[in-house]
C-alpha cells in the first residue's frame, strides 16, 4: 500500500527551553523565520505524504492555529498589497490535510505513535520527530518510504555518530545490504558504550508497518518508565524485514540549546536575503571575542 500518511508527536513540554516554552509550544520556536514543526510538515509534503497527524497536548493551540488560516491577517496583508508574505500566510494552511489528536497521559514515544492507529489504519506511515530538522536539500524521507515500497516491513532512519556519543541513542546492529542501505538485526535503546553493536544511532525519521500497532499494544514499559518505540521495532525484527537508511547529509537538532543556535545561524547563513550581511557582521564580530 502508498505510504500517504504522517504522523508527528509533538505533546512534549519542551523543558530544555524553560522560560520560553511556558505557555508556548516548543515546536513553535523560529528557525529564522519559520517555526520548526513547519519544516517537519514540508519535509512530509516533499515526500509526497499529503495526510499529517500531529499528536499533541495541552499547551499546543498556537500550534494548531499555525496551520489554520487566519483571514483578518490575510485580509489585511491584501489591503497593504503584501502579497509576499500573504503567499507565505496561505502556504502554511495549504500545505497539507492536517489532523490533530492528544496524547493524553504521555508515556513514550510509542505510546504517542500507538495514539496514532484509529487514524492510520491498515496502511504503512511515516513518523518524523520534530527535534530533527533534514536539510530539504539533502532528502531522507524519500528513500525511505521508496525502500519501504519494495521491500515491504520498517524502514528506520540511522546516523553515524561517534562512539562515546551512542548512548544519547537508540543503536542498531547491522548487516550490509546495498551502499547507504542496511538490514537491522536488533536494536538497543540508549546503550553504554560498551554495549553498543555499532556507532549508528536512531535518528527521528521512521517509515513503519501498521503491525506495528499490535505490538505497542503488547509492549511494556521499558527504559524510562515509557513505552519504546525502539522495544516495538526490535520485536518486529522477528516477523518482518526491517531496513536502516544511512543518512550522510545535513541534520539539525532544535531539542538542545546549543545544536538550536547552530541551526538557526548555519540556515541563516545560507539565505541569499539575510547570509551576506550576516555572515559579514559574523566576521567582524568573532575577532573580537575572546
Amino acid at each position: 500500500m502508498a505510504v500517504t500518511k504522517a504522523v508527528i508527536p509533538a505533546a512534549g513540554l519542551g523543558t530544555r527551553f524553560l522560560p520560553a516554552t511556558k505557555s508556548s509550544p516548543k515546536e513553535m520556536l523560529p528557525v529564522v523565520d519559520k517555526p520548526a514543526i513547519q519544516y517537519v510538515v514540508e519535509e512530509a509534503v516533499a515526500a509526497g505524504l499529503d495526510d499529517v497527524l500531529l499528536i499533541t497536548g495541552r499547551n499546543k493551540k498556537p500550534m494548531i492555529d499555525h496551520f489554520d488560516r487566519n483571514i483578518e491577517l490575510e485580509l489585511a496583508l491584501e489591503a497593504k498589497g503584501d502579497t509576499a508574505r500573504l503567499e507565505q500566510v496561505r502556504h502554511t494552511s495549504s500545505l497539507a490535510a492536517v489532523h490533530y489528536v492528544r496524547q493524553g497521559d504521555p508515556r513514550g514515544l510509542g505510546h504517542a505513535v500507538l495514539v496514532a492507529s484509529s487514524h492510520v489504519g491498515d496502511q504503512p506511515f511515516a513518523v518524523l520527530l520534530g527535534d530533527d530538522l533534514i536539510d530539504p536539500r539533502d532528502p531522507l524521507l524519500e528513500p525511505m518510504v521508496a525502500l519501504q515500497q519494495r521491500e515491504g516491513g520498517s524502514v528506520v532512519a540511522l546516523m553515524e555518530v561517534p562512539h562515546d556519543q551512542i548512548s544519547m541513542y537508540g543503536c542498531a546492529a547491522v548487516e550490509p545490504v546495498d551502499g547507504d542501505v542496511v538490514r537491522i538485526t536488533g536494536l538497543v535503546e540508549k546503550p553504554s558504550v560498551a554495549d553498543a553493536p555499532s556507532n549508528l544511532a536512531v535518528i527521528g525519521r521512521y517509515v513503519l508497518s501498521p503491525s506495528v500497532f499490535d505490538v505497542l499494544r503488547r509492549t511494556p514499559p521499558g527504559r524510562g518508565n515509557e513505552i519504546q518505540l525502539t522495544d516495538a521495532i526490535q520485536t518486529l525484527i522477528a516477523t518482518e524485514p526491517v531496513h536502516g537508511v544511512v543518512f550522510r547529509g545535513r541534520r539539525y537538532d532544535t531539542g538542545d540549546r546549543l545544536d538550536y543556535l547552530k541551526a538557526v545561524v548555519r540556515l541563516a547563513a545560507e539565505r541569499d536575503d539575510i547570509g551576506p550581511p550576516l555572515l559579514d557582521w559574523l566576521r567582524g564580530w568573532l575577532p573580537d571575542q575572546p
